[in-house]
Formats: C-alpha cells, structure tokens, sequence
C-alpha cells in the first residue's frame, strides 16, 4: 500500500483562447502603427509565439481517468488544522476538533493500509496543518480518487450526542444549514478567498448551486456510504445514531467523486467529548469508518467484476481483519437527552471564544456556550422547566447581565421558547 501526502500539486490552466485573444489585440496594435510591410512578418511572429504558449497548457491538462468502477484510491480528510481549530469542548478536556480529527483520520488510513494492501490512501493533512478548502477538493480530483472522507466533530447544546453524516445536498432543514455554515466558514480564514473561491459566500447555500451539477452524479453511491457508516456507528461502537443527511459543504460540492462529510460526536457533550478524546475511543470510531468503507469497496468491486455482492461478500469473508471492533463490549454511556425541552438563559455573544470560568461571567459558575455561524452565544444551562430558567435569569440579571433573556432546545435543535412551552404542556 502507497501512503502519502499530496502539497501543492495544484496548476493554473491559461485557455489558448484567452492566450490567442491577447495575442490578437497586440497584433492590432502593432499593426495600425507599423508599415504594412512589416504585418506578415509580424503575423507570422505572432503564431509561432502562440503555439509556443498552447503546447505547455495543453501538456499540463490533467489526463482523463480510466474508471474500472473499482475503489483503488481514497482520500481522507482531518477537517480543520493549524490556525484553524474547529469547534472546541466544553468538559476539563477542552479538546480541540483538528486534534481528534488528525488522530481519527490516521487511524483509518492505517487500518486501510494493513486490510486493504490494494488501496492507495492519500491524506489532505498528515499533522497540524492549515488546509485551504480549496486545496483539499482540489487535491482528490486531481489524484482521480474513488472516495472523499473528511471527518469532523459536532457542537450543539450540552444534552446533544451522537453521530452522522453528511452527503452534498441543498436542504432546506435550519439545523443542516448550521453544519454547513459552520464547515465552510473557515474559507474566511484564508487568504484571498473570494479569489480562491470566486464569489462563493460560506454563509450562503445558494452559493454552491453550479459545483453540485458535478458532484450530484454521484449522490447515490456517497449516500450508499454514508449509510454503511453510520450502520456501523450504530451496531458496532453503540453510538446514538443522527442519520445520513444533506447540507451544502465546499468539500463535498466540489469533489468529482463519491464523498461524505463524517460528525463523529459533539465535543460539546461531556460524556461524548470523554469518549472522542480517548484512544479506545478514537480507534473504535476509526475502525467503524474502516469497515464501512471494505463494505462499500466489496460492492463497487463486486459490480465491477461481473459478481453479485453475495458472492464477493463470501470471498472477502475469509480475511480476517486486524482492527479494533466493540461488537462484544458493553455500550458505551453517554448522557441521554432528556425527554422534554431544555431552557437555557444566554447572557452573552462574542465572536471569539472565551474561556467559561466565573471570572470571566461575573462570577456566575456552569456558564458554558453554543455555536450558531461564526458567533459564540454563551448561557446558563439544564433548566427543564420555564419556572426555572426564569429563576435563573433573575440571577444573570442582578450579576450584571440585564440583557439576558431565554433560548430553548429540544432534542438538540434549537426552538423558540414558546414551541417549548407548548411541548411541556
């Protein structure tokens, strides 16, 4: 197995047309000032220099893939890195999303390294380094990969666990948006981005509307992998399982082939937030992804060489895989979402994240913080009566927060109060 890191493998393409354009308008000058003994010559200086230029750019066009339907290449990528933390946990932890990202990704290139010798894995990011959006759908279309991994962790309310995974998609679904504003939000970290991505706005899903067309040719197998994971999620590591869902992620719109887009858990989640950081952990969620994928690569082989799935299923099962698996091992506990609404009393909003401790809140203890865009809203939690977070809010108020005022969740979405109420009733 081949393993490797792809840097700046990217090349601007110039178009002979826009090349011959410039040509043709020095011509015309040169032409209206010099003698008309001069315009063969010059004509004739002009083609030569024009194919000159043609040949190179058409040399470093990409050559067209030769598809067999087989998956020989994969592409997995740790989301976020370097400057670029991602979301942060709220438990002692404070385990930054690009550090559990790195470590899960790695994991699952190396299980794939050890089963699946026939498979080249390449990484966006190898260690703590910030990767340009663009760079990373850029570098799987340009190695022709079969699969687009990219694995991420989630931030809601602290009641909120579980894992999903995304497939490109426009939806219409405010909770799905939030992902994608959130994924895509670190283009704005980068330099020259509006160049970079010419005119795509982060914060907007009609942006990508053009970069679907490519990738929805592919919508059928990448939600055919996303399943197998998540199923994996599910029956294998015992995780609360979100679903397979669609939301409009760069990564994702822009890469020529199956991909998805994995929320392992939310750090958010004390409980969860333990699990993701731990080694066993992080190798159980790896080998999850691990099986998922030798699932979708039996099938995709299988359709290839002429066999029904069964029959490449039994082929495959005489192999026995060195990974980690937690089919036998109790589930794990993580904190269950209370039946009803939750209230909570946000006191403040800040665009750059702040430590929860009371010296930074007035004094008030168990502050701690949801994300929504690019803004950390910061509240008093745990309240499952309104009676309560009214008390609460009280106390925000005479800490020096008159401004304070109630938000709800319910099932870790956020809801207006008044749905809450009516929940509770």
């Amino acid at each position: 197995m081949r393993v490797r890191t792809l840097r700046n493998g990217s090349f601007t393409f110039v178009s002979p047309f826009k090349i011959g354009s410039k040509l043709l308008k020095i011509h015309t000058t040169v032409s209206k000032e010099s003698d008309a003994t001069f315009r063969p010559q010059t004509k004739r200086w002009l083609f030569v220099v024009w194919i000159g230029l043609i040949l190179p750019n058409i040399a470093s066009v990409p050559k067209a893939k030769v598809d067999d339907g087989k998956v020989n290449v994969v592409v997995i990528d740790a989301g976020h890195g370097g400057r670029d933390p991602g979301n942060v946990g709220t438990g002692s932890h404070r385990e930054k999303e690009k550090d559990v990202a790195l470590a899960t990704a790695l994991l699952v290139g190396k299980y794939i390294e050890e089963n699946l010798p026939d498979v080249t894995v390449i990484y966006t990011r190898d260690d703590d380094t910030f990767k340009e959006l663009h760079e990373r759908a850029t570098l799987a279309n340009e190695v022709n990969a079969d699969l687009f991994i990219s694995i991420h962790c989630n931030a809601g309310p602290r009641q909120a666990y579980g894992s999903e995974t995304y497939v490109m998609g426009l939806s219409r679904e405010e909770a799905n948006l939030e992902v994608s504003r959130r994924e895509n939000s670190v283009i704005l970290l980068e330099e020259d981005y509006e160049e970079n991505y010419e005119g795509f706005d982060p914060n907007s899903p009609l942006s990508t509307m053009f970069g679907r067309l490519s990738q929805s040719a592919y919508l059928d197998q990448s939600v055919e992998y996303a399943s197998l994971v998540q199923a994996q999620f599910k029956d294998r590591v015992k995780r609360r399982d979100r679903g397979v869902k669609q939301s409009v992620l760069y990564v994702l719109d822009y890469t020529a082939m199956p991909s998805v887009l994995v929320e392992l858990g939310f750090l958010t989640n004390y409980n969860e937030e333990d699990f993701l950081i731990s080694e066993r952990g992080q190798e159980l969620m790896a080998s999850a992804i691990y099986r998922a994928f030798k699932e979708y690569k039996i099938r995709r082989d299988a359709i290839s060489d002429g066999l029904t799935i069964h029959e490449a299923q039994e082929q495959a099962a005489e192999a026995v895989d060195s990974v980690p698996d937690a089919a036998n091992e109790e589930e794990v506990v993580v904190e269950e979402t209370p039946a009803g609404p939750e209230f909570m009393v946000q006191i403040a909003v800040s665009s750059n994240l702040l430590e929860c401790v009371p010296q930074n809140f007035g004094g008030l203890e168990g502050v701690s913080y949801y994300k929504e865009g690019r803004l950390y809203k910061y509240v008093l939690e745990g309240y499952y009566t309104k009676e309560e977070a009214d008390a609460a809010k009280q106390v925000a108020i005479e800490a020096g927060f008159e401004d304070a005022f109630l938000v709800a969740f319910f099932e870790g979405e956020k809801i207006s109060v008044s749905q809450a109420e009516r929940l509770l009733q």
